[in-house]
């Protein structure tokens, strides 16, 4: 027979009660091996989807965003006024070059030609106001939409807590709030600047073209439209190619994240074949995904060729033709001025920021005005109150059980069958790896058995009934960082003083309440001891007065006086008590006794056992007498020196 101590156990099932950020630290949970082998599929919200309000994520991003524009006028306009200064530049420095070269230097009055390139260059003075009354007006218009942003997220998240719960607060709504919320702010930012320059240098130097030629206009412009119509061409299928590549990146992401906590469980399942596969599957979406991008950028390149190279080349192969019809030499500089020094940089940095950040910021934003996926099927009907069990129904049931860990792993717990009553003090003993932690975890729900069924008070288990039916707590106690009162209070936030002060006096916490000071006095994990952290996860437990209390060794740390205080408290408590014990007077105690050997179980009163079960004989020659009298202390260790 296979024991639980021999191989790997996952630690998922010891935690029953719903945990902030800082335990999961504090208390790794890798899942069951189930759970560790993701199906190759992106996240809900990022495959996808039928859209409820129509449109592409381009379309429905920009009716998200005109009410908000519309709604800061103003600051467009000063931000526009600023940027006016940029277009005297771009104007002055084409316009001067061709006037130096034609008035002046062409001409033989290089005094005038001077003067020219003087202008042209003063006109690069007034920069240095511009780029702070821009960054001055960009702030408020980047500032307000990250916390609208934001907003959103947080109102969302808090609705699917409302509306759930018993469920962990999204990871998706964590990512907006922190991560994508920065990537939308910084994005809208540089779009802004890149777009503003881009109009205004643009402005700029189509107006010194047409001021010194109209003929040029006919040169340059068709090259740039067709450029420009080939990217925004590409600019949809960019954002469907960037959003399938985020997806795809999430996905092998979560796959990689669920892998590192379960090596464990996946190697005692015999899983690893399985999740190679899996794995080369989600990385294989990715580098598809990737190379699509990647296919759709080379058509961006192109565009930007286009835009950016074609016309001064058709320039140079129209010159001897516009020379011969009255452009000067002068105009052609210039005009080459505008295009090598203005247009094509500003061309370039646009549609690079539109086809890299621009496609980024378009699918994240998406992610926040994203509306519901529509159901799948009719919506549920309205849930009703459910009926109180009828008198007399068990608590628990367990109908010919079985769990094992992995297709090919013998089975922990075998066809077993158990029923707890209502008001019954069950004690679970049995030699180390004999499979107690296992039981308690199915019992509670945490685990699903490959076999057989598990009923709460008639019913079968669901999770979402959890925390009103059961808590399980286990070997290593739960105490995180805050007052006493809210560790104590934990499962049950309204639990008044005097029911904590009852608690108290039945558990014997009144030591520890001492010596911290008061029941707002904060609490510090590290200095407390073993002992005392089981006391205060007792105490929580006591409050919440469940319908099954499931104890895994949590009295462990506790010294035997203290050991049979609590477990007296709790079997006065109405409700059913489950002891994994790791003493034989817990055995003693409890109406019946689960004696596990693995698949192996025997249950009867105490009395029974000592003349029917062998293994329960040879445990209690084992355990008594030395560790009837053997407790690790509960006062705190010493302060470091």
């Amino acid at each position: 027979m296979k024991s639980d101590k021999a191989r790997p156990q996952p630690t998922a099932p010891r935690e029953a009660h719903p945990q902030p950020t800082a335990p999961r630290e504090a208390h790794p949970q890798p899942t069951a091996p189930r759970e560790a082998h993701p199906q190759p599929t992106a996240p809900r919200e990022a495959r996808p989807r039928p859209d409820a309000t129509g449109g592409t994520p381009l379309r429905r991003v920009g009716r998200e965003a005109r009410p908000f524009l519309r709604a800061r006028t103003g600051v467009i306009l000063r931000l526009a006024g600023w940027s006016l200064l940029e277009f005297g530049q771009t104007f002055l420095g084409g316009y001067g070059v061709a006037r130096a070269l034609d008035d002046g230097f062409l001409a033989g009055r290089p005094l005038t030609g001077l003067l020219w390139l003087a202008l042209a260059a003063l006109a690069v003075l007034p920069a240095v106001p511009a780029a702070r009354g821009v960054f001055g007006r960009l702030a408020d218009l980047v500032e307000p939409l990250r916390d609208g942003l934001v907003r959103r997220a947080v109102s969302r998240a808090l609705s699917g807590a409302l509306a759930h719960p018993s469920g962990d607060v999204s990871t998706r709504s964590l990512s907006q709030v922190t991560h994508q919320s920065e990537i939308a702010r910084d994005g809208w930012a540089g779009l802004v600047l890149t777009l503003r320059s881009f109009v205004f240098t643009a402005a700029g130097a189509v107006t010194g073209l047409l001021a010194l030629s109209p003929a040029l206009l006919l040169i340059v412009l068709p090259p740039l439209a067709l450029g420009a119509a080939l990217f925004l061409g590409t600019l949809p299928p960019m954002a469907a190619r960037q959003r399938d590549y985020l997806a795809a990146d999430e996905a092998y992401a979560a796959h990689a994240g669920r892998l590192a906590a379960s090596v464990r469980d996946i190697a005692a399942a015999g899983a690893a074949g399985r999740t190679v596969a899996e794995s080369r599957t989600l990385a294989g979406a990715q580098l598809a995904a990737s190379r699509s991008l990647a296919r759709w950028s080379a058509v961006r390149v192109l565009a930007l060729a286009v835009c950016g190279r074609f016309p001064p080349l058709l320039l140079l192969l129209a010159a001897p033709w516009l020379l011969r019809n009255g452009l000067t030499p002068g105009a052609l500089v210039g005009a080459l001025t505008y295009l090598t020094q203005a247009l094509a940089p500003a061309v370039q940095a646009l549609m690079t920021m539109l086809g890299t950040v621009g496609g980024r910021l378009v699918v994240v934003l998406d992610r926040f005005t994203d509306a519901p996926p529509p159901p799948a099927e009719d919506p549920p009907p309205p849930a009703r109150v459910a009926a109180p069990p009828p008198r007399g129904t068990p608590v628990a049931e367990l109908h010919e059980v079985t769990f094992a860990y992995g297709p090919g792993a013998h089975p922990v717990l075998d066809r077993l069958s158990l029923t707890i009553g209502a008001d019954e003090h069950l004690a679970v003993v049995g030699p180390s790896g004999s499979g107690k932690s296992t039981l308690a975890a199915v019992l509670a729900g945490t685990e699903r058995p490959t076999g057989g069924a598990v009923r709460w008070r008639g019913r079968p288990v669901r999770p979402a009934d959890a925390t009103s039916v059961r808590v399980l707590l286990p070997q290593h106690a739960y105490v995180f960082s805050g007052s006493l009162r809210d560790n104590l209070r934990y499962l049950r936030p309204d639990a008044r003083d005097r029911e904590i002060a009852a608690m108290a006096d039945a558990l014997g916490l009144d030591a520890l309440l001492s010596r911290l000071g008061s029941l707002d006095a904060d609490v510090e994990p590290d200095r407390l001891s073993q002992g005392e952290r089981q006391l205060v996860a007792l105490g929580r437990a006591y409050l919440a007065a469940p319908p099954l209390l499931i104890l895994d060794e949590a009295t462990s740390r506790l010294d035997p006086a203290a050991e049979t205080r609590a477990e007296l408290a709790f079997a006065a408590l109405p409700g059913a008590l489950v002891v994994v014990a790791h003493r034989l007077s817990s055995a003693r105690r409890a109406g019946r006794t689960l004696v596990m050997d693995g698949p192996r179980t025997q249950c009867g009163t105490p009395g029974e056992l000592l003349r029917s079960c062998a293994l329960y004989r040879d445990l209690a020659g084992l355990w008594e007498p030395e560790d009837e009298g053997r407790g690790i202390r509960s006062t705190p260790p010493p302060s470091p020196v």
